[in-house]
């Protein structure tokens, strides 16, 4: 099995602002559902932007099969799909279809090509109906959709996702939930939402203070109230593991 994602002794600082990683070491296996959890500050956001060298500190970085440098910038944003929080930083076209074209034209592919894996894209997040309607035109949760389809349509190896049930309602979460479940990638998925990561990701690592400070299967982890507590986690009142099915896992594209 490759590896997706293999980090060693990676640390980066922001300027005037300390220590964000503080030597994380860290390895996805192809074909993994991780999620990664953690509070506020621990670092998240800042270890899911150096996956395609948008941010670029020291050690070791190798995802998708490169080393994470500037000369294989091009290649790396090919390879690995980044879904923003907020589907506006992504939504820029006048249209959803030219939103999710807009990868896939980059990549310099022929119109037959883009107009299939555009259609491809938006099947796959149940968003074909509105392909000719303005982003803005849409909710939160179809924005939600849509963003992940203009990522889908690169075709990468693997996709990381931040915070992707955040500001969704119950309906919109779930349809979003059975969206990803039928994604056939290896997937990094930072989150909050503790229930979402039980039923998709099969295995969690947990950050604090910019340093790895539990990995192993997501029901162990989550099981553990004291290693929540201690990292201000916490499951929802009522909430219960026991039962819980990890969602059907379809197979990973290979690298």
């Amino acid at each position: 099995m490759s590896c997706a994602i293999n980090a060693r002794g990676l640390r980066f600082g922001y300027p005037g602002g300390g220590q964000a990683l503080r030597g994380i070491d860290l390895h996805v296996g192809h074909g993994e559902r991780v999620a990664l959890l953690g509070p506020n500050g621990a670092g998240k956001t800042t270890f899911m932007l150096h996956l395609n060298a948008l941010l670029q500190g020291e050690g070791e970085l190798e995802v998708a099969g490169l080393e994470v440098t500037k000369k294989n910038v091009a290649a790396l944003r090919a390879r690995v799909g980044l879904v923003f929080q907020d589907p506006d930083d992504q939504l820029f076209m006048p249209t959803v279809e030219e939103d999710v074209a807009f990868g896939p034209m980059n990549l310099g592919l022929d119109g037959e090509a883009v107009t299939a894996r555009v259609a491809g894209a938006l099947a796959a997040v149940r968003m074909g109906h509105v392909a000719s309607r303005a982003p803005y035109q849409l909710s939160m949760g179809e924005r939600r959709r849509v963003a992940i389809a203009t990522v889908l349509a690169m075709e990468p190896a693997l996709l990381v996702l931040d915070e992707p049930s955040a500001n969704l309602d119950p309906r919109a979460r779930r349809e979003l939930l059975e969206i990803l479940e039928g994604v056939e990638r290896t997937m990094l998925v930072t989150t909050h939402d503790l229930p979402l990561a039980a039923e998709l990701c099969e295995r969690a690592v947990i950050l604090a203070g910019g340093a790895v400070v539990a990995d192993g299967p997501c029901h162990e982890l989550l099981a553990d109230a004291e290693l929540l507590g201690a990292h201000d986690l916490e499951l929802p009142a009522g909430f219960r593991l026991d039962g819980l099915d990890l969602r059907p896992r379809p197979s990973a594209q290979p690298l």
